[in-house]
C-alpha cells in the first residue's frame, strides 16, 4: 500500500485481485502538487516490479485537481507509454458522474494515454 495525505487531498494506492487501486479524496491543489508527482512515480516503479497490467484511479470523492496535477496524470501517462510495449499497462479513471469537470478534464488526458487510458461509466 502507498499512501499520500497532503493539505487537502487523501490518497491511496492498494492492490488486489490482479489489479491497482488508486483512490484520491479531497482536493488535488498546488499544496498536493509534488506528493501526487512523488505518489505516481512510487505506483509506477510498483507496477513495473509486480507486473500488475491494470490500475483504477477512483475519483468518486476528488472534488477539486488543478491544472499542475492533471499535468502529473500526464506524465505517469507518457512515462508507462515510452515503456517497452510488452511493459505497459492500462489506467482506466473512475470518475464521479456528478463531478461535471472530472469528465471533460478526463478525456483531454486520454488523449495523451492513446489505447493505454480509458474511463468508466
Amino acid at each position: 500500500m502507498i499512501e499520500v495525505h497532503v493539505g487537502e487531498l487523501h490518497a491511496v494506492a492498494k492492490s488486489g485481485e490482479g489489479n491497482m487501486t488508486l483512490s484520491l479524496v479531497g482536493t488535488a491543489d498546488t499544496s498536493a502538487e509534488s506528493a501526487l508527482n512523488e505518489l505516481l512515480g512510487r505506483l509506477h516503479g510498483e507496477l513495473q516490479k509486480t507486473g500488475v497490467r491494470v490500475v483504477v484511479v477512483d475519483l468518486h470523492e476528488l472534488e477539486f485537481m488543478n491544472s499542475s496535477c492533471f499535468k502529473s496524470f500526464i506524465t505517469w501517462i507518457v512515462a508507462v507509454r515510452r515503456l517497452p510495449e510488452d511493459q505497459h499497462y492500462k489506467i482506466r479513471f473512475r470518475p464521479n458522474a456528478a463531478m461535471h469537470w472530472q469528465k471533460r478534464s478526463l478525456h483531454a488526458i486520454c488523449y495523451f494515454g492513446g489505447d493505454l487510458v480509458s474511463i468508466e461509466n
